[in-house]
């Protein structure tokens, strides 16, 4: 579960859309701008949904609709709408591993004493396990959150002042600041990289690149269908893996004006910056998407490239799976009277 929430940033949508969605674990969650679906499916084959209505945090805290605090806005609803997904999903997952675990053990039982165990009353705990909690959700969340600070505050900062040390010339803010960035870059696609051989992550990354199609193919005001969805790239711009690596070129912009020396003074001024860096990225990100030219052209391309490792082809059964979680977002957005029409 820890890996899954350690790569929610790069599976959500990072910027506010109409239609947009988030991969989970053997599922997919799609939102409309007041209902949310998730839909997962279980190693039967049967789908299971939630359905539920979205108040959107621009409109019930208006602090959040202006420039700045908008992007703070939009990515705390994203991240906590993408951990109740992954819960859903989750809670799912663990159901059906100890329904798994019950029937082995009862088989097991059967070869050693055959006859007793199909008897007997089954146990009313048997296959049932215990929902992910909110605080256990909490305390993976602050496990993610230590490792994200951890992996891509402190470790690029102290190698960069390890290699400053050993070149003199370093100590400079512009040449600092461009190697401490490029080593936290190269974490962070050392990271993708590794996490994308581990085979539950590989089947996340196929269902992104079934949410992408399928948004692709709302966006193209074609039917929603699994042919006409996959006839579409899994590469989309609004991927949260975009704004990632937005967010990591410009903190190396504005960590090069920080007046700052010392260890532990860049240290803090990197973690107190958080919220300010994702705000200006959002803003940056949102102009270059009003003009559709050639800056939103170069913003968007790291992260497009970064999608052919975070984004795998699906297979029909997984495409599926998105149509009718965004069937299910949308038909409760029609039922509260909203309307969906492309940005």
């Amino acid at each position: 579960m820890w890996t899954h929430l350690t790569m929610l940033p790069v599976l959500e949508s990072g910027e506010e859309t109409l239609i947009g969605g988030q991969a989970v674990m053997e599922g997919v969650m799609m939102r409309a701008p007041h209902s949310y679906c998730i839909a997962v499916r279980k190693p039967d084959g049967t789908i299971v949904y939630e359905t539920k209505e979205l108040a959107k945090v621009s409109e019930k805290y208006p602090i959040f609709k202006l420039p700045m605090l908008r992007g703070l806005g939009t990515v705390g609803e994203a991240m906590s709408l993408g951990i109740k997904g992954l819960q859903f999903s989750a809670n799912i997952a663990m159901e059906e591993e100890a329904k798994a675990s019950a029937a082995v053990t009862t088989l097991a039982m059967n070869s050693l004493a055959p006859g007793v165990v199909c008897a007997a009353a089954p146990s009313p705990e048997a296959g049932k396990s215990k929902p992910f909690s909110n605080a256990m959700m909490t305390g993976q969340l602050i496990l993610s959150l230590a490792f994200f600070i951890f992996a891509y505050k402190f470790v690029p900062l102290w190698i960069a002042t390890q290699f400053a040390k050993v070149w003199p010339v370093l100590n400079g803010r512009i040449p600092f600041n461009l190697v401490d960035g490029v080593i936290r870059i190269a974490i962070f696609l050392c990271f993708l990289y590794a996490m994308s051989r581990m085979k539950d992550i590989r089947r996340v990354f196929e269902y992104h690149g079934a949410e992408h199609k399928v948004v692709f193919n709302f966006e193209s005001g074609r039917e929603l269908t699994i042919p006409n969805a996959q006839s579409f790239l899994t590469f989309h711009p609004r991927c949260g893996t975009s704004f990632l690596i937005t967010v990591m070129l410009i903190s190396m912009v504005v960590y090069t004006f920080l007046p700052f020396d010392g260890f532990a003074a860049k240290f803090a001024s990197r973690i107190v910056l958080l919220p300010v860096i994702a705000g200006l990225s959002y803003e940056i990100i949102r102009f270059a998407a009003r003009q559709r030219g050639a800056l939103m052209t170069t913003l968007t391309a790291p992260g497009l490239w970064l999608q052919r490792i975070t984004t795998q082809p699906p297979d029909d059964s997984q495409a599926e799976i998105a149509i009718k979680a965004l069937e299910g977002a949308m038909e409760l957005e029609k039922r509260q009277g909203g309307e969906l029409v492309v940005a």
